[in-house]
């Protein structure tokens, strides 16, 4: 019985961490840390940052100079 108390608080941590980050109006604050620490979702977000920024160079290029 003690084991499954134990699983149950388990299961639930994640959902309270959430459920306190919403509470404290910290949610995007938690999902960009959360995205950072994952290599994926870093290399996700170097990806988008990278394609805007070639994609501001093209029109800035495009317009001003060409």
């Amino acid at each position: 019985m003690d084991d499954h108390n134990d699983q149950k608080e388990k299961d639930w941590e994640g959902l309270r961490e959430i459920d306190r980050a919403i509470s404290e109006n910290r949610l995007t604050a938690y999902s960009w840390k959360k995205a950072w620490a994952d290599p994926w979702g870093r290399a996700k977000i170097i990806t988008a940052l990278a394609l805007l920024a070639a994609f501001v160079i093209f029109v800035i290029v495009y317009d001003l100079v060409l």
